[in-house]
């Protein structure tokens, strides 16, 4: 759920709440109690990336997977001491 920034235009407060999108704009403050809440126009929190990053190969899809499972069991069956012949 998105993060609205609103501030009341009787006591001045300022404050973040969640609400769905679909919802309404809230009006009453919860400081002063009067239906005097603006909602403000703010960047919003944007996109967070966490950890060691993103790659395209993160989302691959089951059939990309068990190929690649597959070439690899085929390659470690394979045995080192013989070079491969082309």
């Amino acid at each position: 759920m998105p993060t609205y920034e609103y501030r009341c235009k009787n006591c001045g407060a300022e404050m973040e709440i969640f609400h769905s999108i679909t919802e309404d704009a809230r009006t009453e403050c919860s400081e002063c109690g009067e239906h005097a809440l603006q909602r403000l126009i703010s960047a919003g929190s944007g996109v967070l990336f966490k950890g060691t990053g993103f790659y395209e190969t993160d989302y691959r899809s089951d059939s990309y997977k068990a190929g690649e499972k597959a070439a690899k069991k085929d390659s470690s069956s394979k045995s080192p001491d013989k070079p491969a012949s082309d």
